[in-house]
């Protein structure tokens, strides 16, 4: 390798000083010693330790030569044998000064960075990295700016040596004395604790003004966070000297309050928690934990944060059902005359009642079940509750968890909140004063969830009898034994209710009320409780039967008897006022004429033989979760492609019946109309639509439906008008059970109808219904869509003859006059 005439260079030393070298030509090739967690930079000194066999061979074999070589950082520092892709790019050539060997084996050597070079191709890799190096030389443009960087960069670094212990003073000295701007950003580089990259960024930058203004933000970053450090250790130490200050005046405080004989208050306060607590009745964990928060509450005085914190924890604890429960009433015929009292015909729930208390009797350590009534509402869901809780002698607590998202308002928030309490649970089990409440829990169904947590399944351990007897609290932290406690549940439908939290609970259906229901509902209910309210008296107001009646046709169209209490009460406060103002003394006797007098015209009027007096109108029946439904399904035609146009906000299946419907009707249309043309279907847009367009629709029960109404539509007859329908179709003209019978049946009689077609096999479903509707309606078991035209269509007979016939449901065969199906609507 050929060399140039050597020349004299100054390089400034870790601390300022100027080292006389002797630069030389670079050789095509040097050896490289990879660095860890540190970069050299140009015309510095730095000290190096080599402990590495390689880079030991490698110091060695360069002070037998020229005693130059290469020094690079590593990329990652963890790599103890780098290799050409582990390391940068970017180093400086450097000259061995001085070597020093320890006892150890380590080296201890000094180095003189020269020039920045850049490595090219590396011509070996054992026993060391040898690389081809080319040299890079700053980029120096002379500038007003030029100079206001080194001047603002000095005098930040020079800040920073004033404020940081691991730079030493005489660093000051040094960057004041240096005039070259290149090796003022080299040495002040060198000397910041910053990351490598950083600094293999610093010495990539060729050109000094974009070096030094880089070398600005990070001098400004390092001191603001210096800043910020002496900010917080000030703080810390002001934190520190108050809290003795204050350690001091409470002492001094304390000894004035014994001088004064004030501190007998706060021995009262905590004898008053301790008398509370022994009186509580703690089990032993719930009693381990109460005396440690008490000992600590002795300790804290009453300016402390925490003293507020403890006290109510421990007032909670206090104030729980630990060991206080009510006394069951078992006595069974006494339950059968409350439940009697309090509701009619509902046997199933009443049966369910007297086998639980059967079992308590029996088995009074029994487990409690967990009931979930299921129904419209305001058929007395809620108020079966309170029945339930007279009947055992038990305390009643209700709690709502309709639209409850955060699963805390279940558990309880954790105490190191500000403002944490129990949850709805606890709070509900310290109202009732006992351990053993009848808790209804409402609108189970009506449960969210978000990022707060899911509520739903919180319930499980409250729900689940296997884990309630361990409930915890968030707020307490303790188990609580909720197996004492009967819970009942109320919904309107099933389905939003998540299937681990319904597979706890035994689901009991209440469906709507039928006519002759709500009249004996508001003749012994709704009518004495509303004169009550509307500050009459029996004497003053009278309802007839055919009054009532009136009220239920012509301004109710629900399953409960919610809107039928509005009325009546509308009704109550119209007679009130006229009493109220003197223009009535003697007693008013409401009768049918006069409703329509006090409420206004009649808001519901039979309308099914109205609507389905064309062609192309069915009437269907529906379940939703407020109950039954009637529902009409209009179909119509005009001149088009063929195509099928459906509205009414209906849902996926709904769409998919109206669907099969079609494709049904015209693979028989020729049977179903024989004068209907070939091409009639191809030259004519199908329209179905299903009013109420506001209200989403959706299931498969109205395929029946549909049916009937094209089939009406193509044959010019129409649709019974005291006939309605329900029942899922297939492509082959089969007539498959649905849902709600129950349901939908009652809405029938609501709306006036007299026959119902229904899928034969839902005949069992028609024990449900009360055995007066069954002998007041007709009812038709189909097993096909020909059979629901030949009963449906007005002056049809059979299509075709097939194996199934519709057929009647047989007439129930009492031996016995069954009482008045009247049940509570909130007694």
């Amino acid at each position: 390798m050929s060399e140039r005439e050597p020349t004299q260079v100054e390089i400034p030393g870790p601390m300022g000083e100027q080292a006389l070298i002797l630069r030389t030509k670079l050789p095509d090739a040097l050896p490289v010693l990879p660095l860890r967690d540190t970069v050299a930079f140009p015309h510095t000194v730095m000290p190096l330790v080599v402990g590495q066999e390689r880079s030991v061979k490698l110091v060695n074999d360069v002070l037998g030569g020229t005693r130059m070589l290469a020094l690079v950082a590593s990329r990652d520092p963890a790599n103890e044998r780098p290799g050409p892709d582990d390391i940068y790019r970017v180093g400086v050539a450097a000259t061995i000064a001085r070597m020093l060997r320890v006892p150890d084996g380590t080296l201890r050597v000094l180095v003189q960075c020269g020039e920045r070079v850049r490595f090219g191709r590396f011509v070996a890799t054992e026993p060391y990295l040898v690389a081809t190096v080319e040299e890079l030389p700053d980029i120096v443009e002379a500038s007003p700016e030029l100079e206001a960087l080194e001047r603002a960069v000095r005098d930040n670094f020079a800040r920073i040596v004033e404020q940081s212990p691991y730079l030493p003073q005489e660093l000051q000295v040094a960057v004041h004395n240096i005039d070259d701007p290149s090796e003022l950003s080299y040495l002040i580089a060198g000397a910041l604790r910053i990351k490598t990259e950083e600094k293999q960024e610093l010495l990539e930058l060729r050109d000094v003004r974009a070096r030094l203004r880089r070398l600005a933000e990070i001098l400004a970053r390092e001191l603001e966070l210096i800043s910020i450090g002496t900010r917080i250790q000030s703080q810390v130490q002001s934190e520190l000297e108050r809290g003795q200050r204050e350690y001091f005046l409470r002492q001094q405080l304390k000894a004035i309050r014994e001088e004064l004989g004030e501190g007998e208050d706060e021995q009262a306060e905590v004898e008053e928690l301790r008398r509370m607590l022994d009186e509580a009745g703690l089990p032993e964990h719930a009693r381990k934990q109460a005396e440690r928060e008490l000992r600590r509450f002795e300790r804290l005085p009453p300016q402390s944060a925490e003293h507020g914190v403890i006290r109510s924890y421990l007032e909670w604890l206090a104030s729980l059902p630990w060991s206080k429960s009510t006394e069951d009433r078992i006595d069974l015929e006494h339950a059968r005359r409350v439940l009697d009292e309090d509701h009619y015909d509902i046997e199933k729930i009443k049966e369910r009642i007297l086998e639980f208390l059967a079992v308590r009797k029996l088995k009074p350590d029994a487990r409690s079940a967990i009931l979930c009534f299921v129904g419209p509402p305001g058929v007395g869901k809620t108020s079966l509750g309170r029945s339930i809780a007279r009947a055992m002698g038990r305390k009643f607590e209700r709690i709502s968890v309709g639209g409850v998202r955060d699963e805390a308002e279940i558990r309880g928030h954790r105490r190191t909140y500000i403002g944490a309490m129990p949850g709805v649970i606890i709070r509900a089990l310290r109202d009732a004063g006992a351990n053993n409440p009848v808790l209804m829990i409402d609108e189970i169904d009506k449960m969210g969830a978000d990022f707060r947590g899911d509520p739903a399944s919180a319930m499980l351990e409250v729900l689940d009898p296997e884990q309630n007897t361990t409930f915890r609290d968030h707020y307490l932290d303790l188990p609580f034994d909720l197996s004492n406690v009967l819970f009942i549940c109320t919904a309107n439908t099933l389905e939003t209710i998540p299937a681990p939290l319904r597979d706890r609970m035994e689901v009991i259906e209440l469906a709507g009320y039928t006519h002759e229901e709500k009249r004996e509902i508001a003749r012994r209910y709704l009518v004495p409780r509303q004169i009550e309210r509307n500050g009459l008296r029996p004497s003053q107001i009278e309802f007839t039967d055919d009054a009532i009646d009136a009220i239920i046709d012509g301004y109710t169209r629900e399953a409960g008897v919610r809107e039928l209490e509005r009325q009546i009460g509308a009704i109550c406060r119209k007679v009130a006022r006229e009493f109220a103002e003197g223009r009535r003394k003697s007693k008013r006797v409401i009768r049918a004429r006069q409703v329509e007098q006090l409420l206004g015209p009649r808001r519901y009027r039979p309308e099914t033989a109205r609507r389905t007096s064309e062609p192309g109108v069915a009437t269907g029946l529906a379940w939703t979760p407020t109950g039954g439904d009637v529902l009409f399904v209009e179909a119509t035609a005009f001149p088009g492609e063929g195509r099928l146009h459906l509205t009414g906000q209906l849902g996926d299946v709904m769409r998919e019946s109206a669907q099969a419907a079609l494709s049904y009707v015209r693979r028989r249309a020729q049977e179903i109309a024989p004068d209907l043309p070939e091409d009639w279907f191809r030259r004519h847009d199908i329209h179905l639509h299903v009013p109420a367009g506001a209200i989403p629709k959706d299931g498969p029960s109205a395929g029946v439906t549909m049916a009937a109404a094209l089939a009406s539509l193509i044959s010019g007859r129409p649709v019974r008008g005291d006939t309605a329908m329900t029942g899922e179709l297939t492509l082959t003209g089969q007539v498959l059970p649905v849902g709600g019978i129950k349901e939908k049946v009652l809405a029938a009689q609501r709306a006036g109808i007299k026959r119902v077609i229904l899928p034969a096999r839902n005949e069992q479903d028609l024990a449900d219904v009360p055995e007066h509707l069954r002998k007041e309606l007709e009812f038709v078991l189909v097993e096909s869509v020909e059979e629901v035209l030949a009963e449906a269509l007005e002056g049809s007979r059979r299509v075709r003859t097939s194996p199934g016939r519709a057929r009647r449901a047989r007439r129930p065969r009492s031996a016995r006059p069954e009482s008045v199906a009247a049940r509570s609507g909130g007694a």
